[in-house]
């Protein structure tokens, strides 16, 4: 099976150009896909671009991963309905650092015969003299052409900001670094997303007609949810790769609570299961869809590839914490992001002083019990737990030295009914 058949199975190939499967096919090809450095770390949307380098450098070809370091000071047009802000070469500086670190968790940058390679086009697009850029790579383009591209033309045609010349010379750039990465990195193959194929197409001709050489490309489909949504987006907001803003819980969270309806697109798009193994998870779904097996499987291994095995089994831990396990071992972050969706309250620190405060009085107050004789029932039939622990005592008082990092206290009444108490104050 070839790379783009691969692909194609998985649903990762929408359209190539002519001759790109048979280029592949012959001898091992330089491909490349870009990053926008627009932050210091990458996102969930980001995996189907990085799946893509994965499954060609499984296939014995050179993966290149270019980092936007100079159109990234630009900002690509495709798919906004905006002009960004842009960065600063500092900020730009930083957030490719950081996405390199992110990328060596998927690509293997030192593997014989065929490493990653990491490029940034500031490197060369940086030290471009204007005029010889107007004139080595402006006079290729035809502005007519270029207004006809659908990115473009959208943003023309709005009555509030249009596009401005920053953004609309930005198809040149692109086209610019195919070019220079025909010429110093042997690369004749570009891919990405569906929506920069009119910016791939453009670096092809310019790579055709300035060196009379074949360039090649290929591109993905956007995913969308089977409910029509953008994928990545969540009611909390962006699933970020970096650990420091989507903890290894949420993003396992992200995963496992997948839809049915997209469960096995996802897992032939992130993980590297291979097509048993994605059909038997299918028919799982199919036959017993509360089992949740494809979710599970799938959480497991992005989580697995993203965070390692223990940022997983953070995660693990932290899902079982939710219905019942232990809490042993989570901190108080920890704590605060599992719990973060159930009621709470707070307690002052003063009060947790010296004795601290009444069991029974904590329980009725937070409103976990309804009454004190709600909560000293409770107690009795062992239905409450202080931080997983079972309280037997109903004549217990509840201090500092219980809450978790002196933070958090999570109460539970029965299975299912939490309540998290915060330490207030200094």
């Amino acid at each position: 099976m070839s790379v783009l058949d691969e692909l194609a199975w998985r649903g990762l190939l929408q359209d190539a150009t002519e001759g790109a499967a048979e280029h592949l096919a012959q001898e091992p090809r330089g491909v490349y896909i870009g990053f926008d450095p627009t932050a210091d770390s990458l996102h969930v949307g980001s995996l189907l671009p990085i799946m893509l380098l994965v499954h060609l450098q499984r296939a014995g070809h050179h993966p290149i991963a270019l980092v936007g370091g100079a159109t990234g000071l630009i900002g690509d047009p495709s798919g906004k309905s905006a002009e960004r802000p842009l960065l600063t070469r500092e900020g730009m500086e930083a957030n490719a650092r950081g996405i390199r670190a992110q990328l060596e968790h998927f690509l293997d940058f030192e593997a014989a015969p065929n490493p990653a390679r990491m490029r940034n086009n500031l490197d060369w697009l940086g030290r471009t003299n204007v005029l010889d850029f107007l004139r080595d790579i402006g006079k290729h383009f035809s502005v007519n052409a270029m207004l006809r591209k659908e990115s473009v033309r959208r943003r023309v045609e709005s009555d509030e900001q249009g596009i401005s010349f920053t953004e609309f010379s930005y198809q040149l750039l692109q086209a610019a670094d195919f070019l220079h990465l025909f010429r110093d990195d042997g690369c004749s193959v570009q891919m990405g997303g569906s929506d920069q194929w009119g910016n791939i197409t453009a670096g092809v001709d310019l790579v055709r007609r300035v060196t009379g050489g074949h360039a090649f490309g290929a591109v993905a489909p956007l995913i969308t949810t089977s409910s029509g949504t953008k994928f990545g987006k969540t009611e909390e907001g962006t699933i970020w790769l970096d650990p420091r803003r989507t903890s290894p819980y949420r993003f396992y969270q992200f995963w496992i609570n997948v839809p049915d309806a997209d469960v096995g697109d996802y897992l032939r798009f992130f993980t590297l299961l291979d097509r048993p193994e994605i059909e038997a998870l299918d028919a799982a779904t199919e036959a017993e869809p509360h089992r949740r097996a494809a979710q599970k499987a799938l959480a497991e291994d992005v989580t697995r590839r993203v965070h390692g095995d223990p940022g997983l089994a953070r995660a693990q831990q932290a899902t079982a914490a939710l219905f019942g396990g232990s809490l042993e071992g989570l901190d108080a972050a920890e704590i605060g992001d599992i719990f973060a969706d159930v009621p709470s309250s707070t307690v002052a620190r003063t009060d947790l002083e010296g004795e601290g405060v009444a069991l029974l009085d904590l329980l009725a107050d937070t409103g976990l019990c309804s009454s004190k004789g709600d909560a000293r029932r409770s107690v009795e039939g062992g239905g409450i737990y202080l931080n997983g622990e079972r309280a037997t005592d109903t004549a217990a008082r509840v201090g500092g030295s219980l809450f978790i990092e002196g933070r958090y206290l999570v109460l539970r009444k029965g299975k299912k009914s939490y309540h998290l108490v915060e330490a207030a104050g200094s």
